[in-house]
């Protein structure tokens, strides 16, 4: 069976997330939007959108790139939430058969 790689990030707020006055959070915000707009139009990222009604509010949003696990990394450190450390996240390989989700995996992989 032919498999296609994709990097899943989850987002998340830490439980010690510095605090921020709401003019800074608007800014970090708005930063936080281009990035995740540079890596659609890069090519890099197929999705990045945020949660709501989430049952743990510290979960924030998911995105999944068409990067490795070690570039899509290299690309989160660009995050300004992630920078000012407002937000951390969990980075894995996701796989699905070879197709799902068009032609520009990070990576397809021959299973036995």
């Amino acid at each position: 069976m032919k498999l296609d790689a994709y990097t899943i990030v989850f987002l998340r707020r830490p439980p010690d997330a510095p605090a921020f006055s709401q003019e800074q959070l608007a800014e970090l915000q708005r930063g936080h939007v281009a990035f995740n707009t540079r890596m659609r139009e890069a090519g890099h990222a197929l999705i990045c959108g945020p949660f709501v009604g989430q049952p743990d509010q510290s979960w924030r949003g998911i995105s999944v790139f068409r990067t490795s696990v070690e570039e899509t990394l290299r690309l989160l450190a660009e995050d300004p939430m992630v920078q000012c450390r407002r937000l951390a996240f969990d980075v894995f390989t996701w796989l699905m058969p070879a197709g799902t989700l068009g032609d520009r995996p990070a990576a397809t992989i021959e299973e036995d």
